[in-house]
């Protein structure tokens, strides 16, 4: 096998990958860089056909990212009064099997004097927030919970960040949050958490 045809299989595989991706922002650059890589290896065999085609492809990735990342998301935080409300009911059901991945240790059948929060992004409800207070300045995150279209960090630099001051304004200083699972313990410590020196399962973050 000449590396030539090496580049075109590299560039078939990472196209069949980002087909298989829910996330449409990750999807889009997995594809980018599968298209670009075919297009050189139509570049590299004289396959003008495949070129033009994967070049116009990479083009189409570029645009998109390009209009993803300019675009300007509305976000807010709508309270859920009511823990038996049963669009709260059906939306974990519906993403049941996927909190599960993250946060395995979740049951909401056994959370007592909880604080439910949906996250709304342009009025779509993208992700949960749940959490309970611990203390008179310390709360613990139950569920920080994006859906996978949504699942580019914006929705948590927003909860973190920009609408910090809410949860200050409920005499909130410190968050807590408990994971075993390796994806969500990146997760909060790319939004700031730290891990307790004591506990590695532990996470804490100052407001």
């Amino acid at each position: 096998m000449e590396w030539q045809e090496i580049v075109g299989y590299i560039g078939s595989v990472l196209i069949a990958l980002s087909l298989m991706m829910k996330n449409i922002v990750r999807l889009r650059k997995v594809n980018l860089f599968g298209a670009s890589t075919f297009a050189i290896y139509g570049l590299l065999v004289n396959a003008y056909p495949v070129l033009v085609l994967n070049s116009f492809i990479a083009l189409v990735d570029i645009y998109y990212l390009v209009d993803i990342y300019r675009k300007k998301d509305a976000f807010s935080l709508m309270p859920v009064l009511d823990p038996n409300h049963p669009y709260l009911n059906k939306f974990l059901d519906f993403y049941s099997d996927d909190i599960k991945k993250f946060s395995p240790e979740f049951n909401r059948y056994k959370i007592e004097e909880a604080n439910y929060y949906f996250i709304l992004r342009n009025l779509v409800p993208v992700g949960i927030f749940i959490y309970k207070m611990r203390s008179l300045d310390e709360a613990e995150i139950l569920l920080d919970y994006a859906i996978p279209d949504y699942r580019d960090l914006k929705n948590a630099k927003y909860l973190y960040y920009a609408a910090s001051e809410f949860l200050k304004e409920k005499g909130i200083k410190n968050l807590i949050a408990k994971s075993e699972v390796d994806k969500h313990r990146n997760y909060l410590k790319r939004v700031g958490f730290k891990e307790d020196t004591e506990n590695k399962n532990i996470f804490r973050k100052k407001l």
